[in-house]
């Protein structure tokens, strides 16, 4: 089978367990069944635009040509900080584009994914990002009105809680449980009056990833260095496919044109 690769859509089910596809142009591959079995996957030289299609060399902003980098809203520095949102001042790239998106109700949430973390999302992906991220603890903190607004919540939160995923420790196992629940009201105790709505929901979400077994040394493929990557598929996390001999972030190859083969 063969296709573009683009980040793998999620849904969590009951049980909390979260189910995985492997998107290849128009194709969806349930990746779940798959887990102890010898898939392979082959970078076939080709990448492709997200946004236009053209192909490009190189991907930037995990899938788009450099001219669509440039101008799109999406692929703007104030998506990583959105604190340096820039729309009033008039040079929003996409203006319509940052109404949609940027201007809708937002959620900072406190996430355990290599640890306790502060993160930020559009309100209506939440479990999406969640799941992205690899937590495997994660519950809202304050909702706010814009992604501008959630960008300064989270730079003032940022100076005693940690922002980011160490991705190879994400990948080595759970993390030791943390309770959310008791840092969101430490938080909302010494800051109380953060623009927002604090979060009322008690219950903790908790992911359960489809994994076999967490690699002792995490081991990053690099399909441009070596176009083929073949072995057992231990698990799924993240945005991140579990080898047995090395891990390989999916997300990151987004419009590589590749071939996907499993043993069935």
């Amino acid at each position: 089978m063969q296709g573009h690769l683009q980040k793998m859509p999620v849904h969590m089910d009951e049980g909390e367990v979260v189910h995985y596809h492997l998107p290849l142009d128009d194709q969806q591959i349930s990746l779940n069944p798959l887990l102890g079995k010898k898939v392979s996957l082959e970078y076939l030289g080709d990448i492709h635009c997200l946004q236009c299609g053209r192909v490009t060399r190189k991907s930037y902003a995990q899938g788009y040509c450099y001219p669509c980098m440039k101008k799109l809203a999406r692929c703007d520095s104030c998506i990583i900080k959105p604190e340096l949102c820039h729309y009033a001042e008039g040079t929003c790239r996409e203006p319509e584009w940052g109404k949609s998106q940027c201007f809708i109700p937002h959620v900072v949430y406190l996430a355990n994914s290599s640890g306790l973390k502060v993160g930020i999302t559009r309100a209506h992906h939440t479990l999406n990002r969640w799941i992205d991220q690899g937590a495997f603890q994660a519950l809202p903190l304050l909702t706010v009105v814009d992604r501008l607004t959630s960008g300064q919540v989270e730079v003032l939160l940022k100076k005693q809680l940690n922002d980011r995923t160490d991705w190879r420790k994400m990948l080595r196992g759970e993390p030791p449980k943390v309770d959310l629940l008791a840092q969101r009201q430490r938080l909302q105790q010494e800051y109380g009056e953060l623009p927002g709505t604090w979060g009322t929901v008690d219950k903790v979400t908790t992911v359960r990833y489809p994994v076999l077994a967490y690699p002792d040394k995490v081991r990053s493929h690099n399909l441009e260095k070596e176009p083929l990557l073949e072995g057992t598929l231990l698990g799924i996390k993240g945005q991140y496919l579990i080898f047995d001999q090395a891990v390989i972030n999916i997300r990151k190859y987004t419009g590589y044109r590749v071939k996907f083969t499993a043993d069935l």
